[in-house]
């Protein structure tokens, strides 16, 4: 296993962070030996990983990070850099790896205190690895101050630091930022390579995984979820039903309840996961065995962990909101393709008689208004507009 088997379809991007990985190891094989760098390195300070949900952006940035702390024997005889079983490797991937640090948002931004600290860790030497890494996962979500913490490190560098920004698009990062950094796009994967890699890693039946990637359009980790989670199928179900509910003002404030209530479960379910698995990992961090109280002067730790977990609440629920309209738009996306006697395959084949039916009574001017409003919900969910109040106004447009 090589640290870019999970990297889905980007045989592009892997093979330029590859090649930029065998120059970081010549780089630091080079300085060890106190011999000049190798000219025309592929290798740079910081990197800026681009592309649509789903498509990869921090899963190809971590498998380059722990592709740069690779220490296999390997190396050492020609092999390429990231094999995915050293203790460089393995640490990197799931997360422990003292030398490369992950920043993500907490609640809607990257907070200045927390970037202001990573970027005083940028300028520190590898405690054990070969490069100081610095994993910037919501790079669209750095506000202004953070913004600036994060120009200052990359115009300059530590000697062996590396920045790795992941954002949906350049247009979401500051241009002084993205114009320091080595910019790589994502694309979105095809349907038959998220099903590959489902079989393969996940274990899922060939039929569930084609299904599962398809209803998901190439979205990795939905997939995946879709696949192995029978609550998270039941939701998706859940969802789809609303258009069909909306025939009066009692049914649309009904599915918006329902819709609310059906993003506040999963929003739930993947705040427990991640709560309970970050308080585990802390307490085995500082020692305390299984049911036994916190070693003195260390409660301060566990508190500001609840805080962050507190935060992160409204942003996760916000994020399955728009799940829910994701596939609510893909829905009405369906309608309109039938509508227009498009070629184009069905995304939510799985429900295609209730597609067919709303296709028959409406026209494609109204189907495109519903899509706009459910464009509108989410652009006042970013207002931070009541959630519930923003969905009773998108389910009256859709009765429209």
């Amino acid at each position: 296993m090589a640290v870019w088997d999970d990297l889905v379809g980007q045989a592009r991007v892997e093979e330029q962070l590859a090649a930029a990985a065998r120059d970081a190891d010549a780089l630091v094989t080079a300085h060890a030996a106190g011999e000049p760098a190798p000219e025309a390195s592929k290798m740079t300070h910081a990197w800026l990983f681009t592309g649509p949900p789903g498509a990869g952006r921090e899963t190809a940035a971590r498998a380059f990070a722990a592709a740069l702390q690779c220490v296999s024997p390997d190396r050492a005889l020609g092999g390429a850099p990231g094999c995915g079983f050293c203790t460089g490797c393995h640490t990197a991937l799931v997360g422990t790896h003292a030398d490369v640090t992950t920043v993500k948002a907490i609640g809607a931004v990257v907070r200045a205190e927390d970037m202001r600290d990573t970027v005083r860790k940028s300028y520190t030497a590898p405690a054990n690895g070969r490069w100081q890494v610095i994993l910037v996962a919501d790079a669209e979500r750095l506000n202004e101050k953070s913004a600036n913490a994060v120009l200052k490190a990359v115009e300059e560098p530590a000697q062996r630091t590396v920045w790795l920004l992941c954002a949906p698009s350049l247009e979401d990062v500051l241009p002084t930022i993205r114009s320091r950094c080595r910019h790589l796009n994502l694309s979105t994967p095809s349907v038959a390579a998220v099903a590959d890699v489902l079989v393969r890693r996940d274990g899922v039946e060939p039929e569930a995984a084609y299904a599962a990637a398809h209803a998901t359009q190439g979205h990795v980790d939905r997939a995946r979820r879709l696949a192995t989670d029978e609550r998270a199928r039941a939701r998706r179900a859940a969802v789809l039903k609303v258009p069909l509910r909306v025939e009066d003002v009692g049914g649309c404030l009904k599915a918006a309840q329902e819709l609310f209530d059906v993003a506040e479960e999963d929003a739930k379910q993947v705040a427990e996961e991640l709560d309970t698995k970050e308080t585990e990992e802390l307490k085995a961090a500082l020692g305390v065995a299984p049911g036994a109280r916190l070693p003195r002067g260390t409660a301060g730790v566990m508190k500001d962990l609840e805080a962050d977990q507190k935060r992160r609440k409204t942003r996760t629920q916000r994020d399955s909101l728009d799940l829910a309209l994701t596939d609510l738009t893909g829905f009405y996306r369906d309608v309109l393709a039938l509508q227009l006697r498009s070629r184009s395959a069905l995304a939510n084949t799985d429900v295609r008689d209730a597609i067919e039916r709303v296709a028959r009574a409406s026209t494609p001017e109204r189907t495109l208004r519903r899509i706009e409003s459910i464009l509108a919900c989410r652009q006042a969910l970013d207002r931070n507009v009541a959630p519930l109040l923003a969905m009773e106004a998108m389910t009256l447009a859709l009765r429209d």
